[in-house]
């Protein structure tokens, strides 16, 4: 696993453009995001007071975007913890591997995206808070 802390994460300006018509943020491999993206998902509907996440990846690195509405992100490096606030849809918070994540307190209505660097592997998850603690501090 990669030692990364949560001060490796970071928001990024994906930009935006305005015209009468509305506003356009454009996403590419490459230009505004360091890896290539091999998974797009979507959280939404999600329940008052439910908590998403409660993991740790070994190599997938996120894009996590508040599409609509707003959230919060907790990384854990096992060490730091972070509270991160999202809530426009042009900005989008890096989330490296190797740390523990979870996201709380969704408003009505909100739509978190997620853009992955790999697609869905088991193997890649830590799902158990005491082993990941574990590992890191190894």
């Amino acid at each position: 696993m990669k030692n990364n802390t949560v001060f490796d994460c970071s928001i990024i300006d994906m930009s935006k453009v305005h015209t009468e018509s509305g506003n356009i943020t454009v996403v590419e491999n490459g230009p505004n995001i360091p890896f290539e993206v091999k998974r797009v998902y979507y959280l939404y509907d999600v329940p008052g007071g439910e908590v998403r996440g409660g993991h740790a990846h070994y190599e997938l690195e996120q894009y996590i975007v508040a599409t609509s509405g707003s959230f919060e992100v907790i990384l854990d490096d096992g060490v730091n913890r972070k509270r991160v606030f999202l809530n426009r849809p042009n900005l989008a918070l890096h989330i490296v591997p190797g740390l523990w994540r979870e996201l709380d307190n969704f408003s009505s209505g909100s739509i978190s995206l997620v853009l992955a660097s790999h697609t869905y592997s088991e193997e890649d998850y830590i799902r158990d808070y005491s082993e990941f603690k574990n590992i890191v501090s190894q």
